[in-house]
């Protein structure tokens, strides 16, 4: 067991088991001698703690000592005149309450109802929300302030990768350090009760907030809470740096686009484990802006980690891009549970986004899928989003010249790995003529199909079929290495290679 994050009034924990997401039994957590919660996951809490103060937990066999933070002063956000009954505006009780705050310390609410506009958080504080403390977004957009995609230079507003207006999200908070959100409250986003999921592709006034947004953050925790029903993404940390975000609940509406679960977008040093994950979109998307962002900042989304998550539903379960013109380097996912999601791993690029840099050194290991629709795709092909991916420019197989615009995607690394009751197939790897996909390996990796499953697209691109049960197709890819892998009966050649410069296979 060892301890993520440590607060002055609660702490995180991880078991260091086999099993992902959840420990191999059910287990006491014992603190000071006392039993506080029964657990089964790998990755857990525990709350209302006091500051400066020496702990023993012990769990699952193992225990260790720790010592919670400091805490220069706590201010609660009632004395500072909020209702908590969801229906009185309470923003300008939290606004007063984070200006007053001194450095090193916790707003903390209490449990209630609080309805809100955006509040704005800064650096060297903790928000603390108790079991049963409710933020509620306010659903009407004209009350939401705008994010200027570039006020005086200053990049403030972001959409899809680009430097946009946006709408500030209920939780905001901009060059922020050494901010702390914990506790077992909810963040609670309230956009089915406005208009945000209406016409999504159209920018009204501004591009619709998230549920957190971190811009431009630095030493950002994150851990305990529950934030759902967000106008798009849960989280997004944006140019930020050593965030981490742990045992984590967070989910929006089935099918409603770009409600994504976490996306880490142009940042350096995102830790991210024991998150669950119910979603309208992809589960976590990591992305580095498109090309003229990336030209720009020159700047890659790098060093992260990815464990004992659980991603029930989704698109996608780790998915990179479609913006990631900056490069996506060092991507580490490990002991994950994907359940019912449409694929597991998903790469998504096109012609156009560019080389600004590069897309390489990603490892998938000790990962168990269940009922994923198609386990692994790699698609250089990517229609969605604007209308340039419609283009022939991007959907032909033709060999174009290579420049600026040409995406660049690596090597691949998936060990360790289950994947049963698969629809569409296995995987599927759609590399450029002009660029093709550098490496795939696949090690210890088994496949079984779900025979009753309907026919689908393995992804989204223009010139497509519908698959089901197939194996692995790898198209425009440089090296190709299978070792100990077992596809159970598919339906056709268990692996169908076209453009393949090498390929090894051993048993």
């Amino acid at each position: 067991m060892k301890i993520l994050a440590v607060s002055a009034r609660s702490a995180c924990f991880e078991l260091e088991g086999a099993q992902p997401y959840f420990a191999s039994d059910k287990f006491d957590v014992i603190l000071n001698g006392e039993a506080v919660k029964r657990e089964e996951r790998n990755v857990f809490s525990v709350f209302g703690l006091s500051p400066s103060t020496q702990y023993r937990i012990e769990a699952a066999g193992q225990s260790l000592d720790f010592v919670t933070q400091g805490e220069s002063a706590l201010f609660n956000v009632r004395d500072f005149n909020a209702c908590g009954d969801g229906v009185t505006d309470d923003t300008s009780a939290f606004t007063a309450a984070v200006a007053c705050l001194p450095a090193g310390g916790t707003l903390y609410v209490p449990a209630g109802k609080y309805l809100l506009k955006p509040v704005f958080l800064k650096s060297d504080m903790m928000l603390y929300l108790e079991r049963g403390a409710t933020l509620i977004g306010r659903h009407e957009r004209e009350v939401y302030p705008i994010l200027p995609g570039i006020e005086d230079g200053v990049n403030l507003g972001t959409w899809q990768g680009e430097e946009v207006n946006c709408f500030a999200s209920l939780i905001t908070a901009v060059n922020a350090r050494n901010l702390t959100v914990t506790g077992e409250g909810v963040i609670e986003g309230n956009a089915p009760a406005g208009d945000w999921y209406t016409d999504h592709r159209t920018m009204r006034i501004a591009w619709r907030p998230r549920g957190v947004f971190f811009n431009r953050c630095s030493g950002v925790t994150m851990f305990g809470l529950t934030v759902q029903n967000t106008p798009s993404w849960n989280i997004h940390p944006y140019f930020c740096s050593d965030v981490k975000l742990y045992d984590l609940n967070l989910f929006n509406p089935s099918g409603m686009p770009t409600t994504d679960g976490i996306d880490p977008d142009t940042c350096d040093g995102v830790d991210i484990a024991g998150v669950k994950i119910s979603v309208g979109d992809d589960c976590i998307a990591i992305k580095s802006g498109t090309l003229e962002q990336a030209k720009k900042y020159k700047k890659p989304c790098r060093n992260v980690t990815i464990r004992n998550c659980y991603m029930r539903d989704g698109h996608g379960g780790v998915v990179l891009g479609s913006e990631l013109s900056g490069g996506i380097e060092n991507v580490h996912v490990t002991r994950c549970l994907f359940e019912g999601t449409d694929r597991g791993l998903r790469i998504k690029t096109r012609r156009g986004r560019g080389r600004i840099g590069i897309t390489d050194n990603i490892v998938f290991e000790d990962i168990c899928m269940e009922e994923v629709k198609a386990p692994f795709v790699v698609n250089m092909y990517y229609n969605m989003g604007d209308t340039t991916g419609h283009t022939e420019y991007v959907y032909t197989t033709e060999k174009l010249p290579v420049d600026d615009r040409t995406p660049y995607i690596g090597e691949f690394t998936f060990k360790n790995m289950k994947c049963t009751d698969v629809a569409y197939c296995a995987g599927a790897f759609y590399g450029l003529p002009e660029a093709p996909i550098a490496g795939v390996t696949f090690q210890d990796v088994s496949f079984s199909f779900d025979r009753s499953a309907e026919a689908g697209f393995p992804d989204m691109k223009e010139i497509n079929r519908k698959v089901k049960n197939e194996g692995l197709y790898f198209q425009f890819v440089q090296s190709v290495r299978l070792k100990n892998v077992t596809i159970e009966q598919p339906e056709g050649e268990a692996v169908v290679l076209e453009g393949v410069g090498e390929f090894v296979e051993e048993k």
